[in-house]
């Protein structure tokens, strides 16, 4: 059975930064493309970030373009994402997922495997 469990959410000032922590067991990680999801009170889960099963090709959403970076270290089973200069939108619940052979990057019906999620909070 595929466990992702996130790490690193908290509360982070405006302008400053955080590193999110995917760490996946069971299954064989490197030879999935893995993606980063949030979700916000009252609003439905949205894409934010994926990257391909062997950390070449990366996928973010218009709003994350830029300040967020997703990376992977397959030998560590552990994919990242790097929050730089979040903005007053950001806040939400994040989850990482792993995805389906062959589906859609930024949607996540194309994920088989979600973790629990963990908050980031921004402050201003």
């Amino acid at each position: 059975q595929v466990q992702l469990v996130e790490s690193g959410g908290g509360l982070v000032q405006a302008g400053g930064s955080l590193r999110l922590s995917c760490a996946a067991s069971g299954g064989t990680f490197s030879g999935y493309a893995m993606g980063w999801f949030r979700q916000a009170p009252g609003k439905e889960r949205e894409f934010v970030a994926a990257v391909n099963s062997i950390g070449i090709s990366t996928y973010y959403a218009d709003s994350v373009k830029g300040r967020f970076t997703i990376s992977r270290n397959n030998a560590r089973n552990t994919v990242y994402l790097q929050m730089n200069s979040p903005e007053p939108e950001d806040p939400a619940l994040y989850y990482c997922a792993r995805r389906v052979r062959g589906a859609s990057y930024s949607d996540a019906v194309g994920y088989d495997y979600w973790g629990q999620g963990t908050q980031v909070t921004v402050s201003s």
